[in-house]
């Protein structure tokens, strides 16, 4: 090994020092210099190319011994005959290195990937942004709220509010997390939540923020509709519970004596009385199936007998109207899959409402059957009155809460404004329908699609 490691050392020293010597040679010839500074020269030359030389192999050495201590054994053989002793020393971490090199760069190009298919995958509509507030890349979910984005190019030019602008300034020039609410409206109105966050250390693409959008408007919609609902709840209560006040205290004061007003007022008090007592039943009873509207019932339910004890119950009302209510029903009427209890309550709200608002002396008529070629297999039954009919502009809205097409007539009739939400949320929890249809002048068909029983 020694005389191999000589020889590459005398090699590397001889063959520079050689070309050196010819140059000198030339040189003291051309110029005419001495013999005397030609070898001295010469021995320099040789002395300055076997310094670098040893200190060559000596670096090399350290250098392998280092890199075998630091890297540990490997398998890898010694490089090729062509190297010296020490390079070759040298040639296994050289390799060890290039190979933990791509390894790296390989497991780098993975976790690329993953992080590029976590962002396209996230379901909320998400942007990175550069320190210059560009947009360097959008996952689909935000090029399906948005539109398409041209990368890169300024926030700006995709969201154009100055709330969102203003809060990703303060995020890139190093506040702490931001969120805020804009509204946008293309291509439908809507509220989005924009949530600004910074990005430390490496990232996609120069990225220093990440901002995300949800879609808050159902969240809104549904505050209003609660505070709307709190609202109508305590000024329906309110209005009954004004009457019976004031009717108590006209009985204990002036009217304590007056047999005739007494009797009048009281069955006055009975009435608003029964009207409170009919809300607080509905507003229960639509805070109970809420409650339990993402479970749907399993029991089978015979729904030929359910109409016909719902028609038989209002058989009197409608009787003292001259209303008849009429069961065309077929005799084989598959069983559907519901709560009993709650699908009488479906059908006893449309029928109490036809006999309410059909004209006097005509006709209730309920049809049901099998619906062709649905996925599940469904049924249907439908409630057709002869009255006056309703506006077309109001049938989108006839299940909200305490909506009604006439305020003064409905609760002449003793209406709650409930009962067809309380129909909508019940049907919700059946997987089923309401389908409303109306024609001024000749009445209205309420249809219910309901889910057979398996």
């Amino acid at each position: 090994m020694w005389r191999e490691q000589l020889g590459w050392t005398a090699v590397r020293i001889l063959l520079p020092w050689l070309l050196g010597l010819g140059v000198i040679m030339v040189y003291a010839d051309s110029a005419g210099l001495g013999a005397v500074p030609a070898v001295a020269a010469a021995l320099g030359l040789l002395v300055l190319i076997a310094a670098i030389a040893l200190g060559a192999e000596r670096w090399l050495a350290g250098a392998a011994r280092e890199a075998a201590a630091a890297l540990g054994p490997d398998q890898i053989s010694n490089g090729p005959r062509r190297l010296s002793p020490a390079a070759r020393a040298l040639w296994p971490a050289v390799l060890r290195l290039d190979r933990d090199w791509r390894d790296h760069a390989g497991r780098s190009e993975v976790q690329l990937a993953a992080a590029e298919a976590a962002i396209a995958a996230i379901p909320d509509p998400l942007i990175l942004i550069d320190r210059n507030r560009r947009i360097v890349r959008a996952n689909a979910a935000w090029t399906d709220l948005i539109g398409s984005v041209v990368e890169p190019r300024d926030l700006a030019s995709a969201l154009r509010n100055p709330v969102v602008l203003a809060a990703a300034d303060a995020v890139l020039a190093g506040e702490d997390v931001r969120t805020v609410e804009f509204a946008v409206s293309v291509p439908v109105a809507r509220l989005l939540q924009a949530h600004l966050a910074p990005i430390e250390g490496p990232s996609l693409d120069g990225a220093a923020a990440v901002i995300t959008l949800h879609d808050i408007t159902a969240l809104k919609r549904a505050d209003e509709m609660r505070a709307d609902f709190v609202a109508n709840a305590g000024h329906e209560l309110k209005t009954p519970l004004s009457t019976l006040l004031g009717f108590i205290e006209t009985l204990r004061g002036p009217a304590r004596d007056d047999a005739a007003a007494r009797e009048r007022f009281l069955g006055i008090m009975h009435e608003q009385a029964g009207r409170m007592a009919r809300l607080v039943d509905d507003l229960l009873s639509l805070s109970r199936i809420e409650l339990n509207e993402h479970i749907a019932p399993t029991e089978h339910v015979a729904l030929k007998q359910v109409l016909d004890n719902v028609a038989a119950a209002l058989e009197l009302r409608a009787g003292a109207r001259g209303i008849d209510i009429e069961l065309e029903l077929p005799d084989e009427l598959p069983q559907v899959q519901g709560d009993r209890d709650e699908l009488a309550q479906v059908f006893q709200n449309l029928l109490d409402n036809a006999v309410k608002y059909a004209r006097r002396d005509s006709t209730v008529t309920v049809t049901a059957g099998a619906a062709d070629g649905t996925a599940p297999a469904m049924l249907w039954v439908a409630v057709a009155d002869q009255s006056d009919g309703i506006p077309s502009d109001h049938l989108p809205r006839l299940t909200e809460r305490f909506y009604r097409v006439d305020n003064a007539r409905s609760r002449e009739l003793g209406g709650t404004g409930l009962g067809l939400a309380v129909v909508k949320h019940i049907l919700n929890r059946h997987r089923g329908r309401l389908d409303i249809a109306s024609t001024l002048g000749r009445g209205s068909i309420f249809t219910v699609w309901l889910r057979a029983a398996e």
